[in-house]
C-alpha cells in the first residue's frame, strides 16, 4: 500500500527533478532518463526481536522513460492476448438462453464471482478489460405442441426468452501510469543524494536484486497464497536464499568464461555473459541412467557436451558426475548429483 501511495504521489506532481541520463542501447533508441524525488513516510518496521513499530523511512520515487516505454509495449501485447480470450468468453456467454430474467441476473453474478455460495476474495479474471453485462429480452417463436403443418388461420405464438449482452471496454491507463519505481533507504539525503542512491541501485550486478526480474513472471513462479505474516516472511527468506544461489552461479560462470576467454551457447549464439537461466537450460538434455548388470550397478550419462564441463569447472562441480560409466564412478550411484 505504501508503494502505491507513493507512486500516486509522483504521478500527481508531474515533472520531478532530473536524476540520471544514459545513452540508448542502440543508435535508434533515445537517451534513457530518470526523474525522481525523495519523500518521507511512516511505515511499519520490525526490530531484531521481531517487534513491530512505526518509523520514518526515506522513499525515492523514480520515473524511468525506458521502463515506461517497455511497460506500455508489454501492456498493449498483454491486452491483445486477453482480447482473444474475452472474445471466446463473450461468444459462450451470449449463446446461453434463460427462461427468466432472474436466472439471467444470477448468471451475471456468477460470471462476476458474486454468485451464491462464493467465499473469499472476488476473482478478477480480466486485467486489461472491463466487461459490462445486461439482460436482454427476446421474443422467439414458441415451439408447437401439435405435429404437422399449421393452418392458415392459426396465430403464431411467441415466448419471451432472456440472454446476456456483454459490452467490452479496453482499459487504457494514463501515460503517467507507466515507468515508476520506489526505492527505500535508511540513508539521509546529506549522506547519499537521490542521484547517488539511484546510481548505486543500478550498479548492482552480482546481488540478489537482479534475480527478482524473472520471478515476477507467472511462468517463473506459481502464485502462493499465504495469510500469516510469519509464513510470508519465511517464503520471502527462502526466495532470497534461492536467488542468492542463482546469482552466485551466474557470477561464477561469467567470471570463469571471462578469465579463460571461453564461450557457451546462449539464446543468440555463443556468449560469455550467460544468465543462470541459460546455464540451467543447457543441462536440460543431460540424463543420468542407473541400471544393474549381474548385480553390478552401472551409471551412464547421455547428452554431455564440452560446454557442460566448462560450467562444472566454473562452479566447482566434480567432473566425475558426468564422466560416463567408468568403473571408478560406480560408487556414486547411491548419491544424488548436483
Amino acid at each position: 500500500m505504501v508503494r502505491q501511495e507513493v507512486e500516486a504521489w509522483g504521478q500527481q506532481h508531474g515533472a520531478l527533478p532530473f536524476l540520471l541520463e544514459k545513452p540508448g542501447r542502440t543508435r535508434q533508441e533515445p537517451p534513457r532518463r530518470w526523474h525522481g524525488q525523495s519523500v518521507v513516510r511512516r511505515v511499519p518496521v520490525a526490530d531484531a526481536d521481531g517487534r513491530l513499530d512505526v518509523a520514518e523511512r526515506r522513499l525515492l520515487v523514480v520515473h524511468s522513460s525506458q521502463f515506461a516505454s517497455q511497460t506500455a509495449v508489454a501492456y498493449a501485447a498483454a491486452q491483445a492476448k486477453e482480447a482473444e480470450r474475452i472474445a471466446e468468453h463473450v461468444q459462450h456467454v451470449e449463446a446461453r438462453w434463460f427462461a427468466g430474467a432472474a436466472d439471467a441476473e444470477e448468471a451475471i453474478a456468477d460470471y462476476a464471482g458474486r454468485g451464491q455460495g462464493r467465499r473469499g476474495r472476488t476473482p478478477h479474471p480480466w486485467r486489461y478489460h472491463a466487461l459490462h453485462s445486461r439482460v436482454e429480452a427476446v421474443s422467439v417463436p414458441k415451439k408447437r405442441t401439435r405435429r404437422g403443418r399449421p393452418s392458415q388461420t392459426e396465430v403464431p405464438q411467441v415466448e419471451v426468452c432472456y440472454r446476456l449482452v456483454v459490452h467490452r471496454e479496453a482499459l487504457v491507463p494514463s501515460e503517467d501510469a507507466y515507468g515508476w519505481t520506489v526505492l527505500a533507504t535508511t540513508l539521509q539525503p546529506e549522506v547519499c543524494t537521490d542521484a547517488e542512491r539511484l546510481q548505486t541501485y543500478q550498479d548492482q550486478n552480482t546481488t540478489v536484486e537482479p534475480g527478482l526480474r524473472w520471478i515476477k513472471h507467472p511462468a517463473a513462479m506459481s502464485p502462493v497464497w499465504l495469510e500469516k505474516p510469519e509464513r510470508i516472511a519465511a517464503l520471502a527468506m527462502l526466495t532470497v536464499v534461492g536467488l542468492l544461489g542463482y546469482a552466485v552461479i551466474q557470477r561464477q560462470v561469467r567470471l570463469y568464461l571471462r578469465q579463460h576467454d571461453r564461450h557457451i551457447p546462449g539464446h543468440k549464439g555463443p556468449t560469455a555473459m550467460p544468465t543462470a537461466a541459460v546455464v540451467f537450460a543447457l543441462f536440460a538434455p543431460v540424463t543420468l541412467v542407473h541400471f544393474a548388470v549381474d548385480n553390478a550397478p552401472i551409471l551412464q550419462v547421455h547428452g554431455i557436451q564440452d560446454y557442460h564441463r566448462i560450467v562444472c569447472e566454473a562452479v566447482g562441480i566434480d567432473h566425475a558426475w558426468y564422466q560416463g560409466a567408468a568403473a571408478e564412478q560406480n560408487s556414486l550411484v547411491s548419491t544424488t548429483p548436483p
